[in-house]
């Protein structure tokens, strides 16, 4: 698949916290010439609120929302590397968006995704002990992230460049 123009993103990264999408979405983003949205950052822009303020005071099902619509838009709308936040795969509409979508699932295991998040400070899913309530997540949501990705990228022990040329190399994407 070469870059150019077509509706909706590029590609989609999905996977738990920890797995590197913001920081390989943005790297993915440069190396094609292309805008780079993450999802949790675009609704913390338009509620001027952190998700973690949102989830804490609201509920994650208002979060889910709020996130469901920001995917909504950005299937349309962006044309560049997008990605989710790790669940965003839980809600019904968004996994239909998606499944049109060249989605890349970025896997990793718990203890790396540990070395990455430290204490979960600041994300309230991880409240409950960030090793165990990670462990649980993903019980819940790998079998959704397989579901959906055309593309599995493993990210243990790989620098977030390592991790960018292997989603390059597995769409065969090349700049526009």
């Amino acid at each position: 698949m070469t870059a150019g123009p077509q509706a909706g993103p590029l590609v989609v990264l999905v996977g738990p916290m920890g797995s590197g999408k913001s920081t390989v979405g943005a790297l993915l983003a440069e190396r094609l010439g292309a805008p780079f949205l993450d999802t949790d950052h675009e609704v913390e822009r338009r509620t001027g609120r952190t998700v973690a303020d949102i989830v804490t005071t609201d509920g994650e099902p208002s979060f889910r929302e709020l996130e469901h619509e920001a995917v909504a838009r950005a299937a349309t709308e962006h044309t560049g590397v997008l990605a989710l936040g790790g669940g965003a795969v839980l809600h019904a509409g968004t996994r239909a968006l998606l499944a049109a979508l060249p989605t890349v699932f970025l896997d990793v295991r718990v203890d790396e995704a540990m070395k990455r998040l430290g204490d979960g400070a600041g994300r309230p899913l991880l409240a409950d002990g960030p090793q165990r309530s990670w462990e649980h997540l993903m019980a819940d949501r790998r079998a959704l992230y397989l579901g959906l990705a055309r593309v599995v990228v493993p990210t243990d022990g790989r620098t977030p460049h390592e991790i960018e040329r292997a989603v390059t190399e597995a769409l065969e994407l090349e700049k526009a």
